[in-house]
């Protein structure tokens, strides 16, 4: 029991960082294998244009989120470069936020909400709480 109490904490961190990574991974999978970057592209297009957003700064917006999903999720759950995969899923949450705000004002912050609770619980833990990861392995020793 004692060894249990010992790694609660790393525990807990470990399971919301491969829960929030799998969350990320595979809505960038889903984003760029499944749907096709061409597609989320034009989607975003569609939705922007009429808001004055110009065509680039739209692709740039959907190529980033897209790839920042895949890429760091897939960190996130290996524990990998953390801290820096966090960050920019940060970012990339704050320009899904700006996205649907300019989309629609009153928009449903569901699919939202629950990765920003959980990359702010893992920003703001201790990084000695962050033990069963690989930047554990190779850069805590």
């Amino acid at each position: 029991m004692e060894l249990i109490e010992q790694y609660h904490t790393v525990s807990a961190i470990t399971i919301a960082r491969v829960f929030l990574g799998f969350l990320f991974l595979f809505q960038g999978y889903d984003a760029i294998v499944n749907i096709g970057m061409k597609t989320v592209i034009n989607t975003y297009q569609e939705r922007f244009v009429n808001k004055g957003i110009p065509r680039l700064l739209t692709s740039v917006a959907a190529v980033f989120t897209s790839y920042t999903e895949l890429v760091c999720g897939t960190l996130l759950i290996f524990g990998l470069f953390e801290f820096p995969a966090l960050y920019l899923l940060g970012v990339n949450l704050i320009i899904a936020g700006i996205g649907f705000g300019m989309n629609e004002p009153l928009w449903d912050t569901r699919n939202v909400f629950l990765r920003l609770a959980l990359l702010l619980f893992l920003v703001m833990t201790p990084p000695e709480w962050h033990g069963f990861s690989l930047d554990h392995l190779f850069f805590r020793s």
